[in-house]
C-alpha cells in the first residue's frame, strides 16, 4: 500500500525548501563579497547573514520534527534515526552565521583585513567533521574563516541527510 502525502506534508517540504533557497541565495551574496571585497556592503551582508540565522538553528530542525514523506522532497529518512546529529549541524549553523552577522557590525565601512583569511590560514572542519567553536572564538576568527565553515556545514548536511 503506498502512502499519500498529507497537504500538511507537502506544505512542510515547500516551507523548508524555501527557507534552503533563501540560505543558498543569502550565501551567495556573502560569497559574491569575498571574491570582490569592493562590493562589500556591511547592510546586505548582515541581511544574508540574519536570513541564515533566522532558517538555521530550531527553525531548521523543527521543519524536519517528524517524517514528511513527499515525493518533492529530497530528505533522507535518516534524519529522524541521527536527530541529535541533525539539530547539532543545524545549530552549528545558525553559529557561524551570528558570527557573520556580527562580523558586518563591527565592519560598518569597507570589508576590513581582519573579516579576510590570511593566505595559507587553514579552513579547519572539513565537509565530514565540521565543528562549533565556542562564541569567543567564533568572533575572534575571521568572518571569510566562519563563511567557509558555514559552507562546510551545509555540505555535511546534504551529505548525511540529503538523497541526490
Amino acid at each position: 500500500m503506498t502512502a499519500i502525502p498529507s497537504p500538511a506534508a507537502e506544505d512542510v517540504v515547500a516551507l523548508r525548501q524555501a527557507d534552503m533557497k533563501a540560505m543558498a541565495a543569502a550565501a551567495k551574496t556573502m560569497s559574491g563579497m569575498f571574491k570582490d571585497p569592493a562590493s562589500y556592503k556591511a547592510a546586505e551582508f548582515r541581511w544574508a547573514a540574519d536570513t541564515i540565522r533566522d532558517r538555521s538553528g530550531v527553525v531548521l530542525s523543527g521543519h524536519f520534527a517528524c517524517e514528511a514523506a513527499s515525493p518533492q522532497s529530497k530528505a533522507k529518512p535518516n534524519i529522524l534515526e541521527e536527530r541529535d546529529r541533525f539539530d547539532r549541524i543545524a545549530n552549528d549553523l545558525r553559529d557561524y552565521a551570528v558570527a557573520l552577522a556580527a562580523a558586518a557590525e563591527k565592519n560598518p565601512g569597507s570589508m576590513s583585513a581582519g573579516m579576510r583569511m590570511k593566505p595559507g590560514q587553514a579552513v579547519g572542519g572539513g565537509p565530514l567533521g565540521t565543528q562549533v567553536r565556542d562564541e569567543q572564538e567564533l568572533s575572534a576568527m575571521p568572518a571569510e574563516h566562519a563563511f567557509h565553515l558555514m559552507l562546510q556545514t551545509c555540505t555535511t548536511c546534504h551529505a548525511r541527510f540529503r538523497m541526490e
